[in-house]
């Protein structure tokens, strides 16, 4: 196998003690949001649940290519560069019909370390790559839903022309220049030590990295017990031991900004609080905004005091890693820093 294996490790390589650089004048991470529609409809996923019954997501489905530019701008305005800007969110990125311009613009202005795209690549053909690459995309994580056309049919609810997909990611891999590609799936869309060699041995040639994640419970409204494996309560989506989280890490080093263009402060499905809108002020003024800091400050004062989404929220839980951790010393020191 080509690929290192990562499992069990950060993805994306390994990270900064986050209490030691605080406050950040530029955010580590700036999520672009670009589209809230989905071809796949995984059963670990949101997109399992009837719209109706989820919560506030978005005024708009799609973000205007004019209204991202203009967030590009903004986010030049950072006294630094930010280390990534991910296009993610709830969907799937390839089905904006501008991703390949919005790489492109975010690449020019170089406003970011890495410019990466997190996909479940369905929809990526040779002349997709082609572009992608061509415009100066950093990391494509894709995420895989399992070994066979059939495996793909239950857990994502659609018909895919398997080999033909192995063979547009091969594509890619073999057409790239400097873009890092990364894969990874989830362990319930495996059945047992042989399909997880069956995975290895067929996308292990075509990646630089590759791992195996694990299912964890974040999305309200998803029945995973029907899902989810005895030890995956137990371990976070890396396989690091859970632990309650104390203090959030996200609102202090990442943001992200939604399709109509309202900034939430974290990854979480259910928003705890909306920061600002980028319509009317710049990523640059909302990251530095008393609506910004008061948050960071009451939540040094730990989740369970924050709010009812912050207080149940099982997002960062499943996703925390050691270096992220701020301690009740931590927050005491910095909490002069996030006075308003």
């Amino acid at each position: 196998m080509k690929a290192k294996d990562i499992t069990g490790q950060a993805p994306g390589g390994k990270r900064t003690k986050l209490a030691d650089v605080l406050p950040l004048d530029t955010p580590f991470v700036v999520q672009i949001f670009p589209i809230y529609a989905c071809n796949f409809k995984c059963g670990y996923c949101i997109f399992s649940v009837n719209k109706a019954k989820r919560y506030f997501i978005s005024d708009k489905i799609t973000m205007d290519l004019s209204f991202y530019k203009r967030c590009i701008d903004d986010i030049a305005k950072f006294p630094n560069k930010v280390k990534v800007l991910r296009f993610v969110g709830i969907g799937e990125p390839l089905l904006h019909k501008d991703i390949v311009e919005m790489v492109k613009y975010a690449v020019e202005k170089n406003v970011a370390g890495v410019v990466e795209i997190l996909t479940n690549a369905a929809l990526l053909t040779p002349k997709i790559s082609d572009a992608l690459i061509s415009a100066g995309l950093s990391r494509l994580v894709v995420s895989l839903q399992g070994t066979s056309k059939e495996k793909y049919k239950k857990i994502s609810g659609v018909d895919i022309e398997f080999d033909n997909f192995v063979e547009n990611l091969r594509y890619f891999f073999e057409h790239k220049k400097n873009t890092h590609m990364y894969f990874k799936i989830v362990d319930c869309a495996l059945d047992g030590k042989q399909d997880e060699k069956k995975f290895y041995d067929i996308f292990g040639d075509i990646c630089d990295t590759i791992a195996i994640e694990h299912a964890v419970p974040i999305h309200p409204g998803v029945n995973f017990e029907r899902i989810l494996r005895e030890k995956d309560s137990a371990v976070t989506q890396f396989g690091l031991p859970v632990s309650e989280v104390q203090i959030c890490p996200q609102p202090f080093f990442t943001m992200q900004i939604n399709p109509d263009g309202k900034v939430v402060p974290c990854y979480s499905f259910e928003y705890p609080e909306i920061m600002g809108d980028c319509n009317k002020k710049s990523a640059c003024e909302i990251w530095h905004s008393r609506e910004f800091q008061h948050f960071r400050n009451r939540m040094l004062n730990g989740v369970k005091n924050m709010n009812e989404v912050c207080a149940n929220c099982k997002m960062i839980k499943y996703r925390l890693f050691p270096e992220d951790i701020i301690s009740n010393e931590d927050a005491q020191r910095l909490k002069k820093f996030y006075e308003i």
